[in-house]
């Protein structure tokens, strides 16, 4: 989509799988992010990682948008005179804790938290450890679990329904939420927050989660990993519903932003 002089962009976009690859690097995006500065757009991080995970990623990077955490259960932000504000979205963790055990009682199969995570667990399946661990688990509005294997993913997800709440998949974690929370109600949030006038989003996900959130931009990108976009994104990617970068994780991340701004 051209862009025009009379319209502003946000960049949106998720983090892990998308701006990072699956060891956390985002380097290679760092030019581009700055890139992106120069020009005042916003780069509003929308991701399943939480709050504290999401602060100490804008710190390194610099940024100072808002912010899209636990797939949508809150945005924060800071006002003019740097008041932080928070949009909640979701239900408590504490309140979707008994329901996971629920869903582990009727689908008759383990679904072990985050939290519950050995160090050796948490090493393996996520590569954190450590404080980067500790502020993974730091949730407010959802509960990351171990999924069960692919063919009970859809038993499990009618069963949270029937109970009132929402599973989505992302990379390595399945992720219980509040019904009707996704990166994409969450994004609506926001536009009604800060009523940006006449802004285009452009959206940028990997994996099921990011659904939500690419559905409701103006343009929406797949970042790849190494062995292709998430097959979830096929008839959008065939019907040219979504744009594919041209390469995985962070490098993709980056020329897909400048090719989509630039044009």
């Amino acid at each position: 989509m051209p862009a025009s002089s009379s319209w502003s962009w946000w960049v949106v976009s998720d983090l892990d799988g998308t701006l990072m690859d699956h060891r956390y690097d985002w380097q290679p995006a760092r030019e581009t992010i700055g890139w992106l500065q120069d020009r005042g757009i916003p780069l509003i991080p929308c991701t399943s990682k939480t709050a504290e995970e999401v602060r100490l990623f804008r710190a390194e990077a610099g940024l100072h948008d808002p912010y899209i955490v636990e797939n949508g259960g809150a945005v924060h932000g800071e006002s003019m005179d740097g008041q932080p504000w928070t949009l909640a979205l979701g239900v408590p963790a504490a309140d979707l804790r008994p329901v996971l055990l629920e869903l582990e009682h009727r689908l008759g199969t383990s679904l072990p938290a985050i939290d519950g995570l050995s160090g050796m667990e948490a090493r393996a399946l996520l590569g954190l450890e450590g404080e980067a661990l500790r502020l993974a688990c730091c949730r407010s509005w959802s509960l990351p679990f171990v999924p069960p294997p692919q063919d009970e993913r859809a038993r499990l997800s009618e069963l949270a329904q029937s109970l009132g709440v929402a599973v989505v998949q992302g990379n390595r974690m399945g992720h219980l939420l509040g019904a009707g929370v996704s990166k994409g109600r969450a994004l609506r949030a926001l536009q009604d927050h800060l009523q940006p006038p006449r802004a285009k989003v452009l959206a940028l996900g990997d994996s099921p989660n990011d659904l939500p959130l690419l559905n409701a931009a103006d343009v929406s990108v797949v970042v790849p990993g190494p062995a292709g976009p998430h097959p979830v994104f096929a008839e959008a990617l065939d019907s040219g519903r979504f744009l594919l970068a041209e390469a995985p994780h962070a490098t993709g991340w980056a020329l897909a932003v400048r090719s989509v701004i630039a044009a």
